[in-house]
């Protein structure tokens, strides 16, 4: 190796293991909380690079809350950090809250950003309210007008439940049940139509914001239409139902009907049948009587004369019967 070329290497190791040195020892940053007046120990700034914390986040958000006048070690922000926490999140949210005067630690704080709400925001909401716009609900009232409501909820954060607590979509479905179970009980369409406000006076004592993570202020009601006569809708579609049963039970008698008449029908048809059977044995039977000497000529002739008589009145008691005969006569 060169003899020129040794020093060469050495100060280039040399300023290879200075920049190194300076990455883990973050020189700068302990310098500037010095200045800030934050106690950070550069052995404990080394600490926290080996175990793959940024030694600049956990720094920054020590000198912001100490001059916030906020008491929070470096412990407990790089174990939030390593927890998955937005540390950023979390020390904005305690000094706004310390401003604003509402009771919020960095314990409840730092749970409220681990179970996934933004913490500064609801801090946020505790001092703004926010305006919630509910859908449109239909509802009906007991003479059978619908009657489609909108309401605006104002609500603020309850920073104590805010870890477990339900959300927004909660709170419009309590407010929407509210709504209908309000018309609903009213007489008619007219009696929320001229008190408004009942709705919400109503709906506001029941108490909907328990369990949930936001407090409700107000309920307001921004608009009522008038819907469709639902009453009415339904006794038509009940009288139409009503009407294809009765007709589907006339059709149901008027096919038994004719099915009995063709029973009948085909009871005389064979009984019609058996009569003409029967005369047609009667030349067999009166044949049967001469041979056997039970029938003589004179007594087929009364007979014949009966028989010749008989259709004689049967024609006479025909309509217009006697009055042809007559005629006849006459001529």
């Amino acid at each position: 190796m060169d003899p020129n070329f040794t020093p060469i290497l050495i100060i280039v190791g040399a300023i290879v293991a200075f920049f190194f040195l300076l990455y883990l020892l973050p020189v700068n940053l302990w310098f500037t909380a010095q200045l800030s007046g934050v106690r950070v120990n550069l052995l404990n700034l080394l600490l926290m690079r080996l175990r793959k914390v940024s030694p600049a986040l956990v720094t920054n958000a020590m000198i912001t809350s100490t001059k916030a006048g906020l008491d929070i070690n470096s412990n407990e922000i790089e174990t939030h950090y390593l927890a998955g926490g937005n540390v950023n999140s979390v020390i904005k949210a305690l000094i706004s809250a310390d401003k604003a005067n509402i009771p919020l630690d960095f314990k409840l704080a730092t749970a409220i950003d681990l179970a996934g709400r933004d913490v500064f925001d609801a801090v946020q909401l505790s001092v703004n309210p926010r305006v919630i716009n509910t859908p449109p609900v239909a509802a009906v009232a007991k003479d059978g007008i619908q009657l489609i409501a909108k309401a605006r909820v104002t609500v603020r954060a309850n920073i104590n439940q805010l870890v477990g607590g339900a959300g927004e979509e909660t709170i419009l479905a309590r407010v929407g049940e509210g709504i209908v179970t309000t018309i609903g009980s009213a007489l008619n369409h007219k009696e929320v139509l001229e008190n408004p406000d009942k709705i919400s006076k109503t709906v506001l004592s029941k108490g909907l914001d328990s369990g949930t993570a936001f407090e409700i202020l107000s309920i307001d009601i921004a608009d009522i239409d008038i819907g469709e006569n639902v009453g009415a809708k339904l006794q038509t579609d009940q009288a139409e139902a009503d009407l294809k049963v009765a007709n589907a039970r006339a059709e149901e008698r008027r096919a038994m009907a004719v099915a009995s008449e063709q029973e009948m029908r085909a009871k005389a048809q064979e009984a019609r049948a058996k009569v003409i059977e029967a005369e047609a044995q009667v030349p067999l039977a009166m044949a049967e009587a001469f041979r056997s000497g039970n029938l003589g000529i004179m007594d087929y002739y009364k007979m014949q004369n009966i028989q010749a008589d008989t259709d004689m009145r049967s024609s006479i008691a025909k309509p217009g019967g006697g009055t042809s005969k007559g005629s006849d006569k006459k001529n």
